[in-house]
C-alpha cells in the first residue's frame, strides 16, 4: 500500500487484521428477521457501550437490529427496532436503517449525536416483497431510546432524480455538518441487471426539503480494469483532520466486492484512491465473494473496520428459497497503535 494519496497517508486506514470469523451471522432459524442473511453493518457508540445496526432479511424483505458488544464479550443477539409496516407504504415490505447521526471524527468511538434530544437516522425500503426487489427510496427516523423509531422529514425517491438513479436508491449515509444534513447514497440507473451504481448527494437543514448536488454522482463507477468498474457503492464518510474520508465498496468485472476510499476537502468534490483497503479472502474463507459495506469506527485505540463477507456454500432450502451463500458481518482492525493527530492540510 503507498504512502500517500493527494496528500493524505493511505496507511492511516489500514486494518490488515481480519477476525476471520463472522461476529454477526444469519440464525438460518425460520421466522427471524435474520433468517437468511445479515447485512448493512453501522457501529457507533452510546453512554459507552459499543453498538451495532445491522440488516437482517428474512425471505420476505429487510428489517433492522441493534446489537451491543459490551466488554468485548462478543455481540448480543440483535433484536429488531425498525420493522416492515404493513400499514405503510414505504415501509410495508422493508426497513433498512442504514446510518444514525454520529460523532464525525474518523478518530473518535462514533458517539451518536442528539438533536434536540433526538436521534435521526436513514433507511431505505423496496416496494415490493423479496430480495431488494423494485426501485427503493430513502426515508428519515428519529428515535430517543435507539429502540422506537418514527419517520420524520421526506423521502427521497428514485423519480425525483437524474437518470443516474432512477433504477432504485440504495444504502445511505446520514451525517450533520455546520448546522446540516447530509445524506450520501448510491443508486443506479436501471432495474434490470446489468446495471451500475453510483454515490450520490442530497443535502438539507430540516430534513424535508432537499437539494440534490449538482455534480451527482459525486462518486462514479471507475474504467475498464478498476475495481469499482461496475459499482461505487455504500458510502461511509467520516473526517480526519482537514479531510474527509468516504470508504466504499467497488464491484469489477470479476464479479467480486473489495473496499476502496476517496477524499474530500468539502463533501462535495471526491478524488478516489486506486487503492484497495480490503480484497476478497483466499477460496474457502468467510469473504471469499465479496467484502464490502464498510461501517469504520475507533475503540480503545485501534480503527475498526467492519464489513459485509459473502462465501459461497452448498444450497439448502429455508422457507421457499435456495440459499447460496453465507451472508454475515465480520471486522478488519488497525495495529493497534494509535496514529499523531492529523495535521491542517495546507
Amino acid at each position: 500500500m503507498s504512502t500517500q494519496f493527494a496528500g493524505y497517508p493511505i496507511d492511516r486506514i489500514a486494518t490488515p487484521h481480519r477476525d476471520e470469523r463472522l461476529v454477526v451471522a444469519p440464525s438460518f432459524t425460520a421466522g427471524r428477521f435474520d433468517s437468511h442473511a445479515v447485512d448493512c453493518p453501522f457501529v457507533f457508540s452510546h453512554h459507552g457501550r459499543q453498538g451495532m445496526t445491522y440488516v437482517g432479511w428474512d425471505g420476505i424483505g429487510y428489517q433492522t437490529g441493534l446489537a451491543w458488544n459490551d466488554a468485548g464479550q462478543g455481540w448480543s443477539e440483535g433484536r429488531v427496532v425498525l420493522a416492515r409496516d404493513a400499514s405503510d407504504p414505504l415501509r410495508r415490505y422493508n426497513a433498512a436503517l442504514t446510518s444514525i447521526v454520529r460523532d464525525n471524527d474518523l478518530w473518535s468511538a462514533g458517539e451518536l449525536t442528539a438533536v434536540d434530544g433526538w436521534y435521526h437516522g436513514t433507511f431505505h425500503a423496496y416496494p415490493a416483497a423479496g430480495y431488494e426487489a423494485g426501485p427503493a427510496s430513502i426515508g428519515f427516523v428519529r428515535s430517543r431510546d435507539l429502540h422506537h423509531w418514527e419517520q420524520v422529514g421526506s423521502v427521497l425517491r428514485p423519480q425525483d432524480g437524474a437518470e443516474w438513479e432512477r433504477g432504485g436508491l440504495y444504502k445511505s449515509w446520514l451525517l450533520r455538518h455546520e448546522g446540516l444534513f447530509y445524506t450520501f447514497y448510491n443508486a443506479k440507473q436501471r432495474d434490470v441487471w446489468p446495471w451500475i451504481e453510483q454515490t450520490g448527494l442530497a443535502v438539507s437543514r430540516d430534513l424535508v426539503h432537499w437539494t440534490r448536488c449538482d455534480t451527482n454522482p459525486v462518486l462514479g463507477v471507475g474504467g475498464p480494469g478498476e475495481f469499482d468498474e461496475r459499482f461505487a457503492s455504500d458510502p461511509c464518510v467520516l473526517r480526519d483532520g482537514d479531510f474527509w474520508v468516504m470508504f466504499y465498496f467497488g464491484l469489477a468485472e470479476d464479479g467480486h466486492a473489495r473496499e476502496g476510499f476517496a477524499t474530500s476537502r468539502d463533501l462535495r468534490t471526491w478524488v478516489k484512491s486506486k487503492e484497495i483497503l480490503l480484497d476478497v479472502g483466499p477460496v474457502g474463507s468467510i469473504d471469499s465473494l465479496h467484502t464490502h459495506k464498510p461501517a469504520v469506527m475507533s475503540w480503545n485505540g485501534r480503527l475498526e473496520h467492519y464489513y459485509c463477507a459473502v462465501t459461497l456454500r452448498e444450497p439448502f432450502e429455508l422457507s421457499g428459497h435456495t440459499l447460496r451463500e453465507t451472508r454475515g458481518i465480520t471486522r478488519a482492525t488497525s495495529a493497534g497503535i494509535p496514529p499523531a493527530a492529523f495535521p491542517a492540510a495546507g
